[in-house]
């Protein structure tokens, strides 16, 4: 049987770089998430140099995806750290993975938040000046909402939840319904086309009604979710048009 290796501490620089390169080999061999952004950040960061992105977008966009890449290592020397201390399930150590996850979580919205602001200029294309007349800002008004329903979701889960189950499934309000209705509703205000919005609405109303169905929400939370999705949706472009009128 082999002995297990001495684990000797690092001596001088270039040890110590050799084993922050190791902890980096092992994330990358171990955790499939990682593996995944490592593919994404390369793939942007070569699409950036296509597009010629000026030296301020550029180091932007970079140090968000570092930060994600830091936050997903992170996130996985603390799992490791956990397993070793508690071996058996300990709500403390969920919460701590939980905490976590949280926080590569958020990195990836910030990389998500910051790759679309950038990039979004290349994506509209020679749509930009007709769109800028006709108020081409809305689509940007659109992610803002939805962005805000989802962070007012989290704040109400986290107020009015019970402590049990998890936050995807059940609780106070229906995140499904409140994210469906709030693209229902900015849809709606975009187009302005009789079909496309019943189309829309007839999605929205299956979104909801599935979690229902599911009985993983009450009609009550249903509801209420839906009403914070339309409402402020509409209230921020409701703000929004009257700020540029």
């Amino acid at each position: 049987m082999d002995e297990p290796r001495e684990i000797i501490k690092p001596k001088g620089w270039y040890q110590s770089l050799n084993c922050a390169i190791e902890g980096v080999i092992y994330a990358f061999k171990t955790q499939r998430h990682i593996r995944y952004h490592y593919v994404i950040a390369a793939c942007a960061l070569i699409l950036s140099l296509l597009l010629e992105l000026p030296v301020v977008e550029f180091v932007l966009f970079a140090m968000a995806i570092v930060i994600l890449l830091f936050a997903e290592m992170m996130n996985t020397a603390l799992e490791e750290v956990v397993n070793l201390v508690e071996d058996k399930h300990n709500l403390l150590a969920k919460y701590a993975k939980d905490v976590s996850a949280g926080a590569v979580l958020i990195s990836s919205v910030g990389v998500v938040i910051v790759a679309y602001m950038i990039f979004s200029k290349y994506l509209y294309g020679s749509m930009a000046v007709a769109l800028r007349e006709a108020g081409m800002f809305a689509g940007h008004i659109a992610i803002i909402a939805l962005l805000l329903v989802l962070i007012s979701v989290v704040v109400l889960k986290a107020t009015l939840g019970k402590g049990k189950g998890t936050p995807l499934h059940g609780g106070m309000p229906s995140g499904h319904s409140a994210v469906a209705f709030s693209i229902f509703t900015a849809i709606t205000l975009l187009t302005l086309d009789p079909l496309i919005v019943i189309f829309a609405f007839v999605l929205a109303v299956m979104v909801s009604h599935s979690r229902l169905v599911g009985g993983i929400h009450t009609r009550m939370e249903v509801v209420l979710g839906a009403l914070l999705g339309s409402g402020l949706t509409f209230l921020i472009f409701r703000l929004f048009f009257m700020t540029i009128k």
